[in-house]
């Protein structure tokens, strides 16, 4: 990486970035306080942070050709690493998706989705044009055994997000729309016989999310506290470490999935705006590198991480308000999770590794 490349970073990318880490510090302090440790959590985001900027370092400053040109051991070591789980995984709530490091715990899905990015930008950028279902089963299948692994463990959020980045890299490869909409339409026939391989707690979810009153203090409980929590915080909020719903535990999981309460409950819709501002600025910036990439494999690339940040953002934001049902996806950057920010950060990398080296600047 010359220093020429170095004057093309991208920092209002790197800003928005670091605002969204730091916010996410600040706001799991305050959904944790109560915790028998609460300076916990904050000091494992500060541990997992640090190491984030390393990664995003590194994804920033390796080429991203030669990254796609290590696809076919990415993707090998992606399937390994999803198949390792069901042998030695952790078991947390109902789900087998961690493997134990010691002390610390490591959720392989979460590489997946980046890793997933990188080799199948390169897999599409071999086919300049898909006009044909031959070149298309490949790369379904090239998506459909990662997407299968995470199923079985079972963790639906992340397989619906690994859909959604398959589905944007495939429209900006150009995929014809006629076969966009078989996918989808197949996708419909097959959806009764995906719910009958749900899990019963996964069935609520979705029939609360039509109805949450149906039972109120079970699988509608979350959704029903979320939405009382975000309203009640009004236009400025309640206050930082004023959130009664946080401070009183109504809210499971305050700290990861519902963790956007915390922010609408104590700096409620001017606070909501500030943290929407800083996603919009991010994926604005997502945008224009995926624009400006000097080559189709960079493109998609960006196109692969500016989905997988817009889906995980208006999922997460969407379940905490009756808007979409309960997944269990992170809110990006603020959500407590260490793969899951590593995942990020290492994805922000990536982008400005585009920019930097977009095709304006001759070499």
């Amino acid at each position: 990486m010359s220093r020429r490349m170095l004057r093309y970073i991208d920092w209002g990318l790197v800003g928005a970035t670091l605002g969204l880490v730091i916010g996410g510090a600040v706001v799991l302090y305050s959904a944790t306080r109560t915790f028998p440790d609460p300076w916990g959590f904050v000091k494992a985001r500060a541990m997992h942070a640090a190491l984030g900027l390393v990664v995003l370092v590194v994804f920033t400053a390796v080429d991203y050709q030669a990254l796609g040109r290590l696809w076919r051991p990415l993707l090998l070591g992606t399937i390994v690493l999803l198949a390792v789980v069901d042998v030695i995984g952790r078991t947390a709530q109902g789900a087998q998706r961690w493997i134990p490091l010691g002390p610390l715990s490591f959720q392989p899905s979460e590489v997946a989705k980046l890793l997933l990015i990188i080799t199948l930008a390169k897999h599409l950028d071999g086919h300049r044009e898909i006009t044909s279902l031959r070149q298309l089963v490949p790369i379904l299948l090239h998506a459909a055994l990662p997407i299968a692994l995470i199923v079985q463990q079972p963790d639906m959020g992340t397989s619906m997000v690994l859909l959604a980045i398959l589905a944007a890299m495939l429209f900006a490869a150009g995929t014809p729309l006629r076969a966009m909409a078989g996918l989808g339409a197949a996708a419909a026939i097959a959806a009764p016989l995906l719910w009958q391989v749900l899990h019963d707690y996964q069935r609520r979810r979705l029939l609360v999310f039509i109805d949450p009153g149906m039972d109120p203090l079970g699988a509608g409980y979350a959704l029903i506290q979320s939405k009382i929590a975000v309203g009640s915080g009004q236009l400025f909020g309640k206050g930082f470490l004023h959130g009664t719903q946080n401070l009183l535990h109504f809210i499971p999981e305050q700290h990861t999935d519902f963790i956007f309460t915390v922010i609408g409950e104590e700096f409620g819709f001017a606070g909501a705006v500030i943290m929407l501002a800083l996603f919009g600025l991010w994926l604005w910036r997502a945008t224009t590198a995926a624009m400006q990439a000097k080559d189709r494999l960079g493109m998609l690339m960006a196109v692969g991480v500016l989905a997988m940040i817009a889906f995980h953002l208006f999922i997460n934001v969407g379940m905490t308000v009756g808007l979409a049902p309960v997944t269990g996806i992170p809110l990006p950057f603020i959500s407590h999770g260490g793969s899951a920010l590593l995942a990020m950060l290492a994805g922000t990398g990536l982008l400005l590794n585009i920019g930097m080296r977009r095709k304006k600047i001759l070499f």
